[in-house]
């Protein structure tokens, strides 16, 4: 796990996005594995902007989202089609027939389009850098606390932490959903690249448990210790509790140093 920390969150969304436009540019057909919540947003936004300097097009990427509300109609605001046409779909050149969410309502088998959603990022040559953020209890995607570390795209019970975490984006007379189709654990893992963005003291104790502490269900993020190409960008909030930046940041220097000489940290 290579553990990169910046001073803010600014430089955290601008690093995030040129691993994005790195990959873009140098494979003819991407695939991106994208996320919701607060953190990725700042990373959209480079994004937009980079497509609106003409340094970026999103014409041949395909993307697959973590995860969708249970049941919900994708025009409705809080939606995660809805979120991430506001975001990024709306502002940049990506066709939206290649854009995918792993979708199911009253109506549909949540088994069967869980498989069908496998299906489909494998059929589209499987994820080749997947953007992650994480919870404030270790949860990345849906995957809540006691989930499978092998598990695949099936729907999750959201746990009362993230019901409560996530109703500031709901009015108080509003319907939340406290189930969710998401990609699995095992799903995230066999993405070629997995870059996890984390920003703010209020995620730090999670970030801790995630890099340093046991390979355990009950921190799903843990999983990540286990990934060969997993990249963890943090602002110095987040990483408030690691003991070792020290190290972290020299690692850090000396990975740029055989990155200009080899080329290969980024060999999509």
């Amino acid at each position: 796990m290579q553990v990169v920390i910046f001073d803010n969150a600014e430089q955290v969304a601008a690093h995030a996005a040129d691993w994005v436009a790195d990959l873009v540019a140098n494979k003819p057909s991407p695939v991106l594995g994208l996320a919701t919540g607060s953190t990725p947003i700042s990373l959209y936004k480079k994004l937009v902007e980079k497509h609106k300097n003409d340094e970026l097009s999103f014409k041949s990427v395909s993307s697959f989202n973590l995860d969708e509300y249970h049941n919900i109609d994708p025009s409705n605001p809080q939606s995660y089609r809805s979120f991430m046409n506001d975001n990024l779909f709306d502002h940049v050149d990506i066709d939206k027939a290649n854009t995918h969410l792993p979708t199911c309502t009253d109506t549909q088998n949540p088994r069967e389009q869980g498989l069908k959603y496998e299906a489909a990022i494998k059929a589209a040559g499987g994820i080749d850098l997947q953007i992650l953020g994480i919870g404030a209890n270790g949860h990345i995607g849906f995957n809540e606390p006691t989930s499978s570390l092998v598990s695949k795209t099936r729907i999750k019970t959201l746990t009362e932490q993230t019901i409560k975490d996530n109703s500031r984006l709901f009015n108080p007379d509003e319907y939340q959903p406290d189930t969710a189709m998401t990609m699995g654990i095992g799903t995230i893992m066999e993405s070629r690249y997995v870059l996890l963005m984390a920003t703010g003291e209020n995620k730090a104790d999670a970030v801790n448990d995630m890099i340093t502490g046991a390979l355990s269900a009950m921190c799903p993020a843990s999983a990540l210790q286990m990934h060969e190409n997993a990249v963890v960008i943090l602002d110095k909030a987040a990483a408030s509790k690691l003991k070792d930046q020290g190290y972290y940041q020299w690692a850090d220097k000396q990975n740029a140093k055989l990155n200009a000489q080899y080329g290969f940290y980024h060999n999509y």
